[in-house]
């Protein structure tokens, strides 16, 4: 027998909307249990500090625990690839940072990729960098440690904790665009590093400014400029990299993402609250405290921003052949 084609019509609309209506019905009832969120990193570094308080504020607003599961190893990878691999109901959560951009070219072969296996929910920070030297190197002020590096090519020591660290990437962009020969010393991490740049074995290093800012203020290194596009609250004095070197920006950034195929009304709904904790005065001072700023937007836009990463630093890691284990 067959249907009248407006009642065949009407019953295939119905039917397309069911996936739709089920999706909905699911994020309005979500989350009914607790919720994993996945850090790459050890527990107490700055990045399992950020994702606990987020976790805190967020549980308080979804009425479910974040419960902090810290998956260490390959830089992160064995994290992230444990949440492209999980189910996409919501209940799992990676707090993905920029060394996870950073990867996508660093490691040749991963068994993921970020942009297509990953759903972007929400950003949640940013870690502006500094430029520190020891307080007895000669130059007072980047255009003189630039006249300097230049007038002693390669013997200025730049610390760095470990190939393809953030202090090495950040300080390879710099000699691409300043036009200098420094030389990179590796260390195993960046809390290693510091002792030797207090003592002046090594002259340079571009930290992240939560890790630097408490030794500049004990005047233990001098900062010389800020890798963010602006210039900083906390150091409202220094100048930006890019005010001598022009179009020179770096900064880490950390958010939160799912699995691929995640309702896109689950997103929607961790988004809407992350925002809106970002946006509350306590989140701001705290956040302040620890050297951070806020950094809201839309998965859109938090996605394109990840790829925006991946692109731009993939060119600095070819450019200087930046390879792991060197």
């Amino acid at each position: 027998m067959k249907l009248p084609r407006r009642k065949f019509l009407h019953l295939a609309a119905g039917a397309a909307a069911l996936p739709v209506i089920s999706r909905i019905a699911l994020a309005q009832s979500y989350p009914t249990r607790p919720v994993r969120l996945i850090v790459g990193f050890p527990a107490g570094g700055p990045a399992d500090i950020v994702a606990r308080l987020f976790g805190q504020w967020l549980s308080e607003r979804i009425g479910q625990q974040l419960i902090i599961e810290n998956r260490v190893g390959a830089g992160g990878n064995i994290a992230a690839e444990s949440v492209v691999k999980a189910a996409p109901d919501g209940y799992t959560l990676l707090h993905v940072t920029s060394t996870n951009a950073f990867n996508a070219t660093l490691f040749e072969k991963l068994n993921f990729d970020l942009i297509r296996d990953i759903a972007p929910v929400a950003s949640l920070l940013r870690n502006p960098g500094v430029m520190v030297v020891n307080p007895s190197f000669p130059a007072k002020s980047l255009p003189e440690f630039i006249a300097y590096a230049k007038a002693n090519p390669g013997l200025v020591n730049m610390a760095s904790g470990g190939p393809g660290s953030v202090p090495h990437i950040y300080g390879e962009l710099f000699k691409a665009m300043a036009g200098v020969d420094l030389a990179p010393v590796h260390y195993r991490g960046v809390a290693l590093a510091v002792p030797d740049l207090i003592s002046g074995q090594v002259q340079v290093m571009f930290d992240l400014l939560p890790s630097s800012i408490a030794y500049i203020k004990a005047g233990q290194l001098r900062p010389l400029a800020v890798t963010s596009a602006t210039r900083l609250d906390a150091l409202p004095e220094i100048s930006t990299v890019g005010e001598f070197v022009p179009g020179y920006e770096a900064g880490g950034w950390q958010g939160f993402a799912a699995p691929k195929n995640t309702s896109p009304e689950i997103i929607s709904m961790l988004n809407k609250e992350t925002n809106a904790i970002l946006a509350d005065p306590k989140t701001k001072a705290r956040l302040a405290e620890l050297s951070s700023l806020g950094f809201s937007n839309s998965p859109a836009e938090f996605g394109k921003h990840i790829a925006d990463e991946i692109e731009k630093w993939g060119k600095v890691i070819r450019t200087a052949n930046i390879k792991l284990g060197e």
